[in-house]
């Protein structure tokens, strides 16, 4: 059995609150969980000390046996002191998928053969003119 440490939402729509909980992996995320040890309000201001409340005894506890906190926990539990917490860093992210990559390439043959047959119909009438130029002259 893996253990989280993770957020189970509360609170209506448009008015999130979170418990901080230590559940099974494999448990839903507002379902059945083991232990609250915090929570967090994201509705309070930043400097607000109630925003994040975490048992510290209680997490220290836990990760000693094993549970593994999540991205966001681990952020929280980073600013305690209680784990190390670095930013991720994801050089794909902005990157467009396989499907948008194939668009950009067909709207550039789209473009490519465009210009050619402008090209071609700019260079065209000047020959004709010139061999017509040549006939009468």
């Amino acid at each position: 059995m893996s253990l989280k440490i993770r957020l189970a939402r509360g609170g209506s729509k448009h008015r999130p609150y979170y418990r901080i909980v230590v559940a099974d992996s494999r448990s839903p995320r507002d379902g059945r969980f083991i232990e609250k040890i915090g929570s967090y309000n994201p509705l309070l201001g930043k400097d607000d000390e109630k925003r994040i409340v975490l048992d510290l005894d209680k997490t220290r506890e836990w990760l000693a046996k094993g549970a593994l906190p999540s991205d966001r926990v681990a952020r929280f539990l980073g600013a305690a002191g209680l784990v190390k917490w670095e930013h991720g860093d994801n050089p794909q992210r902005g990157e467009p998928g396989e499907k948008a990559k194939a668009r950009v390439a067909e709207r550039e043959e789209r473009e490519a053969a465009r210009r050619a047959a402008e090209e071609e119909a700019r260079n065209a009438p000047a020959e004709e003119v010139s061999a017509e130029e040549e006939a009468a002259g």
